[in-house]
């Protein structure tokens, strides 16, 4: 079903949000979520919400991705939780250092 993978560029103190304008950044059905995130620094950090629950406070990206890799859940440690209809998923990545780059990807499978 739906997913977004995404690579982005953060500059040193720099914030980006992936899934704005994403054609399923509002659930368009009840959902099963699940983000895989990986660094190429150790200073990234991630906050997780749907709707409004936060799914992930702030927390370190794992370090170690190669910038373009596409991380796995073989060796990256997959957030996963169950959103409803119409919410609105936010990921905001958050630089605390030098420049880096993250690299993840988003997969929705609806509930049945």
């Amino acid at each position: 079903m739906p997913r977004l993978i995404f690579s982005t560029a953060l500059g040193a103190g720099g914030t980006a949000f992936p899934l704005n304008n994403w054609q399923y950044e509002y659930l368009p059905y009840p959902a099963t979520c699940k983000v895989i995130l990986r660094s190429t620094v150790a200073t990234d950090r991630a906050t997780i919400t749907s709707g409004s629950e936060t799914i992930q406070e702030e927390s370190p990206i794992p370090g170690g991705g190669t910038l373009g890799a596409t991380p796995t859940d073989f060796n990256t440690p997959a957030v996963q939780w169950n959103g409803a209809y119409n919410d609105r998923l936010k990921i905001l990545l958050r630089n605390t250092g030098a420049a880096s780059n993250v690299d993840g990807y988003i997969d929705v499978q609806p509930l049945v």
